[in-house]
């Protein structure tokens, strides 16, 4: 008997709507300007970039990321990188059908917002080339039974990485398709074993101004924040990313781990994350404590709640030239509606 196909999933995008590699990026301008490859080879703050029609060939890269325990974190004694390479990773198929693998060929980023380097899209790019992703660890304290000082290399070695192709929609009005190699983010909460009292949880980016020249500036408080509800941050579609387009994410775009909430505004996507903390209250976040009329602390793609800036009703697909409706909660409603349910989207933005 013929099996019958099961129903597509909002999240699942035909293979012609992946952002083709050629118009994500500007190899000959990243090899130029960055230089990096492999494990040495960090994206999106608030806004995601002045909004532009791009050709193919110049295209950008990436728009555009309580109360203490009772113990003191333990350290992971760093180990060897895994012996098993982390890519090509294996497709999700819950997240994406493809009739063949996406290309990965070598990727370049030329239009970020990432302001630890630097206030223009280019800057990333430019002034990326002298972080050093490795070695890293991550910091996790707060309301957990395990706090801990985490070894980025011995966590790669308790999960297994993955292929997924997300939408990734700028609060500025554009957006793109990117294929992420990550692992879901609660495979990490489960090892941190959050208390009962833990509601949210808190991320920070790394502080290095000596090798993030925008954190002398004080363009924004650094370090830069971001925040989640537990249930957001143990939902499936949230992604810990180490990769895109088969490769470890460059420092430009995040290197070495950063977050991916599909459903949310790019500059939820924190970058080089270092800190995770687990707090019973909303924690505040760069942005929303910055300009709190214009970022909130959900920031969930809707059609309907407009940026003072920004129309949120449609948007431009990197490297398209026409306009498309934006959808709601990026085309994820179907999947994240329910986490939402009964809250005025009017006001909590």
């Amino acid at each position: 008997m013929k099996e019958s196909p099961r129903p597509k999933r909002g999240w699942e995008i035909p293979e012609r709507e992946a952002t083709p590699e050629d118009v994500y990026m500007n190899r000959r301008k990243f090899m130029k300007a960055a230089g990096v490859t492999g494990l040495g080879a960090v994206g999106l703050l608030a806004g995601c970039g002045e909004e532009k029609i791009f050709t193919p060939t110049e295209a950008p890269s990436e728009p555009d990321g309580g109360s203490q325990g009772s113990s003191e974190p333990s350290t992971n004694t760093p180990t060897p990188a895994p012996a098993a390479p982390l890519y090509p990773a294996q497709l999700n198929e819950e997240f994406k059908e493809l009739d063949r693998p996406l290309t990965t060929e070598s990727i370049a980023g030329s239009y970020n917002n990432f302001y630890e380097f630097g206030m223009g899209k280019e800057d990333p790019a430019t002034y990326s080339q002298d972080f050093n992703p490795r070695p890293w660890s991550i910091t996790i304290e707060g309301l957990v039974n395990k706090p801990q000082i985490l070894d980025l290399e011995v966590l790669l070695s308790k999960v297994t990485i993955e292929d997924r192709v997300y939408r990734l929609r700028c609060v500025e009005g554009w957006s793109m398709v990117i294929p992420w190699q990550g692992f879901s983010l609660f495979k990490l909460i489960k090892i941190a074993e959050p208390l009962g009292s833990a509601k949210f949880i808190q991320f920070e980016t790394v502080y290095r101004p000596e090798e993030m020249p925008g954190q002398k500036r004080r363009i924004l408080p650094w370090p830069y924040v971001e925040g989640l509800r537990m249930d957001e941050a143990m939902h499936p579609l949230t992604l810990f990313s180490t990769g895109l387009y088969g490769h470890d994410l460059l420092n430009q775009n995040g290197a070495p781990i950063r977050l991916i909430v599909p459903w949310k505004y790019g500059f939820k996507s924190i970058k080089s994350i270092v800190t995770i903390r687990f707090v019973e209250r909303q924690p505040d976040t760069t942005w929303s404590k910055v300009a709190p009329s214009e970022y909130g602390f959900y920031s969930n793609v809707n059609n309907n709640v407009h940026h003072p800036r920004w129309s949120q009703g449609t948007e431009r697909r990197i490297g398209e030239f026409m306009r498309r409706p934006t959808l709601m909660f990026n085309g994820y409603e179907e999947e994240v509606a329910h986490l939402y349910k009964g809250m005025d989207l009017n006001i909590f933005y």
